[in-house]
C-alpha cells in the first residue's frame, strides 16, 4: 500500500466543490506521515488537532 505525499491535495483541487464549501476543509500534516498514531509527538499533536476540529465545528 502506498500513501502518496500531497495526494488527498490533488484529488481535492480537481473535485468540484464550491469556494463556500472548501473553506471548511482543513489539512494537517505530521512528520511521521500517515502513521502519525507511532509517534508520541506526533500523536499528541493529532489529538490537539481532532480536539481543535471538533471544537470548532461545535457551536454552543
Amino acid at each position: 500500500m502506498a500513501t502518496p505525499f500531497n495526494g488527498i491535495e490533488n484529488t481535492f483541487a480537481h473535485m468540484n466543490i464550491e469556494p463556500p464549501v472548501r473553506k471548511n476543509v482543513s489539512f494537517a500534516y505530521y512528520e511521521a506521515g500517515h502513521m502519525m498514531y507511532i509517534d508520541e509527538k506526533e500523536h499528541h499533536k493529532l489529538h490537539k488537532d481532532v480536539d481543535e476540529f471538533i471544537n470548532t465545528g461545535y457551536t454552543r
